[in-house]
């Protein structure tokens, strides 16, 4: 069966392909890494050191991310890192890239908390989902994210910033550095783009203050050395479905001796589908969509053809993808169930923990010259 190039890519670079084709492939592009390597090194060193300015911002800011390219189940964590702050009373706001949306570039409110003022297609995918799931959550997005967290101060007030993505952003200061990293394979090959999955050296995981390692089995420990650096695991479990027009969720039961089509645009759309199937979903077709797909009429059209094609009664996708399905039949879309995901971390205390920094309220700091600290304690 042919895969995708990007399919093809991804195994070879998380170390997956082994075979003789495969490790010539790898021997051409590793001097490439090597050089993308050396870059990335000289970059953090210059931020290190001062000599490229860091922007600090006038209240706390965590940040969330990881080390490879693909999904480390980054949204999850950040709506479980935002619920947690939300419940202790804090106006927290999200600083979003806004990846894939067509507002990208611009400094934009997604969400005051209240109010949904972008779509999906406006935004990006990840910024809307967090913005509708996570109630009271304020989501701004920016490609400079101080910008974003300066128009966040001005018009929306909030209390603690989360990065959304911010590991390698090492333009804005953060008061906790969390890093997200795949339980299976955490460096892939252990070699940068573009021979590897690694975004920057291995050795940058030493900025973090915390290590999540997600996506993990049941009763898993922590797999790798950390240095020193405090650890927990957490897993992503589908835990049951909702209708894409809303609605109260339904058990998977609710698709026992139906016929099921199941699509996915997300990092790593397999282990989504094997997910469905652990759970008894009868899977007759899935269809992989590039990560941040445009569900445009042309997709639909093809979704809607594949569905016709299988004999699909049903069909399943990610939440993520379900904030972009504008674009569907009404008879399709009725028959259409996102699966909704819930995140379980083993020692939950060891990331409370990390967050308890800013247990004692955020405080809205400025000297009298103007100038802004990250926060006062």
């Amino acid at each position: 069966m042919s895969v995708s190039f990007h399919t093809y890519w991804r195994e070879l670079a998380s170390g997956r392909r082994t075979g003789l084709m495969d490790n010539v492939i790898l021997l051409f592009l590793t001097p490439l890494a090597w050089l993308y390597s050396l870059a990335l090194r000289l970059r953090a060193e210059l931020y290190r050191l001062g000599i490229v300015e860091t922007h600090r911002l006038p209240r706390p800011v965590i940040s969330i991310g990881n080390i490879t390219v693909g999904g480390t189940g980054k949204t999850p964590v950040t709506a479980y890192i935002a619920r947690f702050l939300l419940a202790q009373g804090f106006r927290v706001a999200v600083l979003s890239r806004g990846y894939g949306g067509s507002l990208e570039g611009q400094t934009c409110v997604v969400s005051d908390g209240t109010t949904i003022m972008l779509s999906a297609v406006e935004s990006g995918d990840e910024p809307y989902l967090l913005a509708s799931t996570v109630p009271g959550l304020m989501v701004v997005i920016g490609t400079d994210r101080h910008a974003a967290g300066m128009l966040a101060i001005q018009q929306l007030s909030p209390d603690i910033f989360l990065l959304d993505d911010g590991f390698q952003h090492l333009r804005l200061h953060r008061d906790r550095n969390i890093l997200l990293m795949d339980f299976s394979r955490p460096f892939g090959n252990n070699l940068t783009l573009p021979a590897g999955i690694l975004r920057e050296p291995s050795a940058a995981a030493r900025r973090a203050d915390l290590v999540i390692f997600t996506r993990a089995p049941e009763e898993a420990t922590v797999p790798i050395n950390t240095n020193g650096i405090p650890a927990c695991v957490s897993c992503h479990t589908i835990v049951d479905l909702v209708p894409l027009g809303g609605g109260v969720p339904v058990p998977f039961s609710h698709c026992l001796g139906h016929k099921v089509l199941a699509f996915a645009g997300i990092a790593d759309p397999d282990s989504f589908f094997e997910g469905l199937r652990a759970e008894g979903l009868n899977l007759v077709h899935s269809l992989n969509f590039p990560d941040h797909v445009v569900y445009g009429p042309e997709r639909c059209d093809e979704i809607a053809a594949a569905m016709r094609a299988s004999g699909a009664d049903l069909m399943v996708t990610t939440e993520k993808d379900g904030v972009k399905l504008k674009g569907l039949s009404q008879e399709i879309a009725t028959r259409t169930l996102l699966a909704r995901l819930e995140l379980t971390i083993d020692d939950p205390e060891i990331l409370t923990e990390k967050l308890k920094f800013f247990n004692a309220k955020a405080r809205r700091c400025e000297d009298t010259k103007g100038k802004t600290e990250s926060f006062c304690g």
